[in-house]
């Protein structure tokens, strides 16, 4: 207690890093605030309906993502999904289409090319979602529109306002990334989702006392040791490391006293961290899309499996995606030619292994083989939710037993955690573990 006192004594001191997290949570305040903000002409009163269907099935996913904003009917209701989906688009074009092959080698300018292509695809997204959520709105909360306005005449306004709102959030992203503590689109993401935790904890603990017959506190104190049990499997995966062995030249290594030693490349179990399961997920909710605004009783038996996040069919479909989503967004982070290119350049050389293309062979089999074992322990730890669903869980409390939800807020942490360290021991201040180590998603350890 005493040294973290001291820590935020410390953090204090460092005038550019308070800066940045007062900003940090001034954007978050207003992100947090916006969720809050109704619709014009919608009487909140009214949503009763609304809050209900977002109660469970795959609607409590989306309604988690949009921290609450979905089921407020809120001018942040579609959320950050929309660029999240844009973005899966343009990195697979960047891969098929030659085109943007080679605007993602153009450097910084083609990076901007690309974020700019990318802005224009989620303002399309959202000029198809926001009517889609209005339909369902109508749908399910037709009575919360203010007398005296006609459903087309709000929909054109309201449609402006929902994409507007989406990509303001997106703004708010960009801002924290520059000017906060960083990763701005994944810390708000990360504060949607921890603005659910203290109403399912609650709901969950009054469901446990008041099921007296089914275990009462005896089952949740189970519930308990199983998630903590599951955070320290998420914190090993997304902070796991393996190391491949490089002999570096003197030259590489800079100082004679190392020279000869050997070095590493740090290559991490799951390299791809948490962006293939966010990937998966937002794949998983265009089956919700395409008949939100219908009736999901008419729908096919395929489609309303889809459509219940605890269906098996739904689970091994989201694991497959996952899986499929680790290994290319591996290939595409990592380029075992550019890595060969680079540790030939500087004399470097993995011993028993011919530099260049035998070097980046080498590199590329060891990538597949830890690959592989970290996309199913990244899949199982998705599905949990589902199991958790078996011990009578409450839906809302059990995405917290994993899925997106939980390796989305440890590896957030964990990167905002290595954030802060970095500054205080840039400042010769200690870090905040004694180690003065905190490996985030990036793999590197910051010294």
């Amino acid at each position: 207690m005493k040294k973290l006192i001291e820590t935020l004594k410390n953090i204090w001191k460092i005038e550019d890093l308070r800066q940045r997290i007062l900003i940090t949570l001034l954007f978050t305040a207003i992100y947090r605030f916006g969720s809050f903000v109704v619709l014009p002409g919608i009487n909140p009163a009214m949503l009763d309906q609304l809050q209900t269907q977002t109660a469970g099935g795959l609607m409590s996913l989306l309604d988690m993502f949009s921290g609450g904003a979905f089921s407020n009917a809120s001018i942040f209701a579609l959320g950050i999904m929309p660029y999240i989906s844009a973005s899966i688009v343009m990195q697979l074009l960047a891969v098929a289409v030659p085109y943007f092959q080679k605007m993602q080698r153009e450097g910084e300018s083609g990076r901007k090319k690309i974020s700019m292509y990318t802005r224009y695809l989620t303002v399309a997204i959202l000029l198809f979602q926001a009517p889609s959520y209005l339909f369902n709105l109508k749908i399910q909360a037709g009575a919360a529109l203010a007398t005296g306005i006609s459903w087309p005449v709000f929909m054109f306004p309201a449609t402006i306002i929902l994409a507007a709102g989406s990509m303001f959030i997106l703004w708010l992203g960009e801002r924290i990334t520059d000017k906060g503590i960083g990763n701005g689109i994944s810390l708000i993401i990360m504060i949607g989702i921890i603005a659910r935790l203290p109403q399912a904890f609650g709901q969950e603990l009054v469901s446990r006392f008041q099921a007296i017959t089914a275990g009462g506190l005896v089952m949740f104190i189970v519930e308990i040791i199983i998630l903590y049990a599951v955070v320290c499997a998420a914190i090993v995966l997304v902070q796991g490391v393996r190391k491949i062995p490089v002999q570096y030249a003197k030259r590489l290594v800079g100082n004679k006293q190392y020279g000869g030693a050997r070095q590493y490349i740090p290559l991490k179990l799951f390299a791809a961290n948490v962006m293939p399961i966010i990937f998966a997920q937002a794949l998983m909710f265009i089956p919700l899309m395409i008949v939100q605004y219908s009736n999901p009783e008419n729908a096919s038996w395929f489609v309303r499996s889809m459509l219940d996040h605890h269906s098996w069919t739904y689970n091994i479909i989201f694991a497959l995606l996952i899986i499929a989503f680790t290994y290319f967004y591996t290939a595409i982070t990592l380029n075992p030619t550019q890595m060969a290119e680079d540790m030939k350049r500087n004399n470097g050389f993995i011993p028993g292994v011919k530099p260049g293309k035998d070097t980046a062979e080498y590199i590329d089999t060891v990538m597949s083989r830890i690959t592989f074992p970290g996309s199913l322990f990244i899949a199982f730890i998705a599905v949990m939710p589902a199991f958790a669903g078996l011990l009578d869980v409450k839906d809302e409390f059990s995405q917290f037993f994993g899925g997106t939800s939980l390796l989305i807020l440890v590896g957030v942490v964990l990167d905002t955690l290595q954030q802060i360290e970095s500054h205080l021991l840039m400042r010769h201040y200690d870090g905040l573990l004694n180690s003065g180590r905190i490996h985030g998603r990036g793999g590197v350890a910051a010294y």
